[in-house]
């Protein structure tokens, strides 16, 4: 699959060796020319349309990345395992997401978004470490002292993941797109946790 091949020198935004996986875990910025193609077939993928509803044809999923590129509340990443593109991360400012309408956000909160798009890397154990090392990369914001999340009620294979990482859940909300679990991960508790 050509979406799996190593790339030469992509310019990392993170990256960490994770020593559980004994692999490097790694993050950069979404580039629209490079990653269209690649983002349009994880959004196809069966394990992700359910909770993702972006299922679009190519031309619409590329203006569906431009508007959300544009969009300075967010960041779109691609995450890597040891070179290799294997999932989707969006990084956000809750102030200025719909999830502020869901409870009071302080102005640095950061949330998170992510699917593993590479089905050969499901179920194996990545999930984790991956939004381990996503966590830590937004926590490097200092002024940050809390990540929030809010994965579709349904999906409780990711709550149980986000749990393990830290997250606590809140309550269930209601969002345009879905019935959500909203969760928050603490800086204290995650360091707590994680800090050897």
């Amino acid at each position: 699959m050509a979406s799996t091949q190593v790339e030469k020198k992509p310019e990392f935004a993170y990256q960490n060796y994770d020593s559980t996986l004994d692999k490097t875990i790694a993050f950069r910025e979404v580039q629209l020319g490079e990653d269209l193609t690649r983002i349009h077939n994880w959004m196809n993928q069966p394990h992700v349309i359910p909770f993702w509803n972006l299922g679009l044809e190519l031309d619409k999923m590329q203006s569906h990345l431009e508007r959300a590129i544009a969009d300075t509340h967010q960041t779109l990443y691609i995450g890597y395992l040891d070179g290799v593109p294997m999932s989707y991360w969006e990084s956000y400012w809750t102030k200025d997401d719909i999830i502020a309408n869901c409870y009071q956000p302080h102005p640095e909160d950061q949330g998170i978004h992510l699917l593993i798009g590479e089905p050969d890397y499901l179920g194996k154990g990545y999930a984790l470490p991956l939004l381990k090392a996503m966590t830590a990369f937004q926590l490097q914001h200092l002024q940050t002292q809390k990540i929030v999340t809010e994965p579709d009620i349904r999906n409780q294979k990711m709550i149980h993941v986000f749990e393990r990482c830290g997250f606590e859940f809140q309550r269930e909300i209601t969002l345009p797109d879905k019935q959500a679990a909203l969760m928050f991960c603490s800086r204290d508790r995650f360091m707590e946790k994680w800090e050897s």
